[in-house]
């Protein structure tokens, strides 16, 4: 079993597989999870229960139980930060993007995808990790 640290880390990854690449599979739909549990106006719940700034519990759950095979983290070469990710509104559906909700603290899970050649979001990624561009530069993984 693939172990992540940093959850953030990990929704990257996802990211790459499940909405770009469209390897990991099925891809997760917040809006249908939440409707299968008798959640019709999931907007109306986030704003209703003051859940805009936060994971839902049902996605937390989701992607830290999700299960990603170690053939496809070799296939992982780019990682892009980026507020916009899909991902990131299948966890937050109402997130604006104005806080660190989806900032990587780490990057100790680099090991697991060891075909990384490319970091896209240096700006990002020296705010949310001071040391990480040269963790990178030390890994050889390119970063723009």
């Amino acid at each position: 079993m693939t172990v992540f640290r940093d959850f953030n880390f990990k929704l990257l990854v996802v990211e790459k597989l499940m909405y770009w690449d469209e390897t990991l599979t099925p891809a997760f739909d917040l809006r249908e999870h939440m409707r299968e549990r008798g959640v019709e106006d999931l907007d109306a719940h986030v704003q209703d229960n003051e859940l805009e700034y936060t994971v839902l519990d049902e996605a937390r759950a989701y992607f830290e139980a999700l299960e990603i095979p170690a053939e496809l983290l070799a296939t992982v070469e780019e990682l892009t930060f980026d507020g916009g990710h899909q991902v990131y509104q299948e966890c937050a559906p109402v997130w604006d993007g104005e806080d660190d909700l989806f900032d990587v603290r780490s990057l100790d899970d680099l090991d697991l995808v060891p075909n990384l050649k490319l970091f896209t979001g240096e700006w990002e990624l020296k705010h949310m990790i001071p040391d990480a561009l040269e963790i990178l530069a030390a890994r050889g993984i390119a970063v723009r």
